[in-house]
């Protein structure tokens, strides 16, 4: 299995958040935030940027797991991302974890899904699509 290393996978912006590889799961990584107070929106619920942070960093680390284990290389350009947010996050860990669903020579279409205590009641989903350019854009 190709891992890639945590640091390379992480934006500045997800690791601000505290967003890190909690495992991965037939070779797909599953992120996960602590609740703190850097995440939190009102009082002991996650701010629903953060989950949305959570949710788009999901996303492009599967897509790079995929195009590491086939020894590709691509900037990254977000196309679009829709979020829907189905429940509050509480004041608890969050877990999310994508899956590509279709996978072209340009553009990937990856959905995301997050939650909490349960993997079967997610909190948020996500579908996002993804331009992949050459490595020198």
């Amino acid at each position: 299995m190709a891992d890639i290393p945590e640091i390379e996978a992480l934006t500045p912006y997800a690791r601000s958040l505290g967003i890190t590889l909690d495992s991965w799961e037939d070779g797909t990584p599953i992120l996960s935030v602590p609740f703190d107070e850097i995440v939190e929106g009102r009082p002991d619920h996650y701010h629903g940027g953060a989950t949305g942070g959570l949710l788009e960093t999901a996303g492009y680390a599967v897509l790079r797991a995929e195009l590491a284990r086939q020894d590709r290389a691509a900037m990254l350009k977000p196309i679009n991302i829709t979020v829907q947010y189905l429940a509050a996050g509480k004041s608890r860990t969050s877990y999310a974890k994508g899956r590509i669903t279709k996978l072209g020579r340009r553009s990937a279409n990856i959905t995301v899904e997050a939650w909490q205590d349960e993997r079967s009641r997610p909190i948020a989903t996500a579908v996002m699509n993804v331009l992949m350019a050459g490595p020198t854009g």
